[in-house]
């Protein structure tokens, strides 16, 4: 492992993050201005401000409330700045939250505009209305926008941790019939963005209920029990290879899983236990099941950022490692408007097969094209992992 401080992991980490913005800024050319220019739809509450929040410090890092339009007249709000040619910028609209960000068809959650900067540019956005006064979406979003039963943990507190978090369980379609039934379980980071759109923090989630519900009914998967925990403000630290993360880990392993266990009809065992994220959840994914084989045996790893020169952290764990081939497996995969985590992706794979890992048995991974790096990417390619890890198929072939 290296030997650079805690402080100086988290400050390289948010660094990388912060290089991220607008893709990567390898071989990108010069400033050129893009313009955004909004016009409102009639149902805009006259005294709000329109905001645009995207994937880059000056679209306010996906905060919905930080960075303003100015208004130009009753209806048309105007934003301008400026990025390097070539690079890919995302953004949304929001009226200062995600409860408040703009629709383009009445009852649905849009995607993230997107687009490649090439020339000085206008682009015109006109909402159809927004999220909070749409009947139609209010209808799809009764319930919360769950499909299942979900369980809520709140408020729980780690041991050397920082702050408490909420924790919430998913039960597969049988649960609550088959009494004498146990299940596998899933454990995954970034909790509030997994089931619900209403806490997802651009407003779409990785829909784990919609897709697993889906491939149980199908036959595909197993029917498993899906564990999310919420992240704190402590995110970067606890999601990568620092003593906050390891404290993360422990809790997660010492702490919540027992709670689980008890509480719940699982299978405990280390062959039934999995945990998934994404990006920074993804290190930590592939952290946990290289730190406690002996507790979880798969990890799905989603866009899983591994920064270039944070690699060491990361890879020498595996590189250095010389005991016996470790009994696990492990899901990655990456999207084409991912470049900064490519290299990582690439790297990760070459020295998992350097380790004896063989594609289709116990490694397995994806590359996304025209995928960003965002929830809806997610949420399209989440049955992959959940197949690789609680495939029907696979199940019976791994259990003979």
């Amino acid at each position: 492992m290296g030997t650079r401080p805690n402080s100086l992991r988290a400050a390289l980490v948010v660094t990388y993050l912060l290089l991220m913005s607008f893709s990567s800024l390898v071989g990108l050319g010069q400033e050129k201005r893009i313009t955004i220019r909004v016009v409102t739809p009639p149902s805009t509450p006259k005294n709000d401000t329109v905001f645009i929040a995207g994937n880059a410090p000056m679209l306010g890092n996906w905060n919905p409330g930080a960075v303003s339009l100015k208004r130009e007249n009753d209806s048309v709000w105007v934003r301008s700045f400026t990025a390097p040619q070539g690079a890919v910028a995302e953004f949304k609209i929001t009226r200062g939250s995600w409860n408040t960000e703009a629709l383009y068809q009445d009852g649905v959650i849009p995607q993230n505009f997107m687009f490649r900067v090439q020339d000085d540019t206008t682009i015109l956005v006109r909402p159809v209305t927004w999220r909070d006064v749409s009947p139609e979406f209010k209808k799809v979003a009764s319930g919360g926008g769950i499909v299942g039963t979900v369980r809520y943990h709140r408020g729980l507190m780690g041991v050397g941790l920082n702050h408490p978090r909420d924790v919430i369980v998913w039960l597969p379609p049988s649960y609550e019939q088959r009494l004498d039934e146990r299940y596998p379980v899933l454990y995954m980071h970034d909790g509030q963005n997994v089931f619900d759109p209403n806490t997802s923090f651009i407003g779409y989630d990785w829909r784990a209920d919609e897709v697993a519900d889906s491939l149980i009914r199908a036959g595909k998967i197993r029917e498993i029990i899906i564990v999310g925990i919420y992240n704190t403000p402590d995110r970067i630290l606890e999601y990568t290879d620092t003593e906050l993360g390891r404290t993360y880990a422990k809790f997660v392993v010492e702490q919540l899983k027992p709670m689980i266990d008890s509480t719940y009809r699982t299978m405990p065992d280390r062959e039934h236990t999995a945990v998934m994220g994404s990006s920074l959840g993804g290190v930590i994914s592939l952290l946990f099941v290289w730190w406690y084989p002996d507790v979880l045996s798969q990890a799905g790893c989603l866009s899983t950022a591994v920064i270039p020169d944070e690699q060491e952290q990361l890879l020498d764990d595996i590189r250095n490692y010389r005991g016996p081939k470790k009994d696990i497996r492990i899901y990655l995969d990456v999207g084409e408007f991912e470049p900064s985590l490519i290299p990582g992706y690439n790297a990760l794979i070459s020295l998992l097969k350097e380790k004896g890992f063989v594609k289709g048995k116990d490694l397995e991974y994806f590359f996304d094209r025209g995928a960003a790096h965002n929830e809806r990417a997610w949420a399209n390619r989440i049955w992959r992992p959940l197949e690789f890890m609680f495939g029907t198929r696979a199940q019976v072939k791994n259990e003979k």
